[in-house]
């Protein structure tokens, strides 16, 4: 059996250098003439957008829409609940309310109200990856309103604030200060 795979790699090999001289020329032609690999396709604009979903702490890249605490506790209750419990804080997944003071603690518990630096992170974390069985299913104001219910039951705004691409990035997390900014050279300051 040992022989009969050394035999294998031994053909593999006399057969790749054979034929590898005129693979390569043929790829590096194409090369010249594509500016690509020779494989797949350029994207296009739809396909781009489509991946480009990402919102920056300042705000950027969120989209028009609207949300209240009101409206977001019956998507809450319908899309989140199962996961996150009915008030946010009973699981079986992550813990997403309270929290608040335990940082410092010897049992902190991280959650959006205690941890989180940026009220928009929560936007793009939620229309990335959530629900759970159907990421990128919910509709900004579906987005918009799930945020306004989180961040309500954090004790971070008022029952009757609504949210949307302008009040969101103004919004002051609680933890805020209490991240070190990366002191590499090479890495942006904000």
């Amino acid at each position: 059996m040992c022989s009969r795979n050394i035999l294998m790699i031994g053909l593999t090999t006399v057969i790749g250098l054979g034929l590898g001289d005129v693979w390569a020329d043929d790829t590096a032609e194409r090369l010249e003439r594509t500016h690509s690999y020779g494989i797949g396709q350029p994207a296009t604009n739809k396909e781009i957008h489509a991946w480009d979903i990402d919102v920056a702490p300042t705000g950027e890249g969120l989209p028009s829409g609207r949300g209240t605490v009101k409206e977001g506790s019956v998507v809450f209750a319908a899309r989140c609940a199962t996961c996150h419990g009915p008030t946010g804080q009973e699981g079986p997944m992550e813990r997403l309310v309270g929290g608040a003071g335990t940082l410092a603690s010897q049992k902190p518990v991280k959650t959006i109200g205690s941890y989180w630096p940026y009220a928009t992170t929560l936007y793009d974390y939620v229309h990335r990856a959530m629900p759970f069985p159907a990421p990128q299913s919910l509709a900004p104001d579906e987005i918009y309103s799930v945020v306004a219910w989180l961040l309500y039951r954090n004790g971070i705004i008022p029952e009757d604030f609504i949210l949307d691409a302008q009040s969101l990035p103004r919004i002051s997390m609680p933890n805020r200060q209490g991240f070190v900014p990366d002191p590499r050279p090479d890495v942006p300051k904000p």
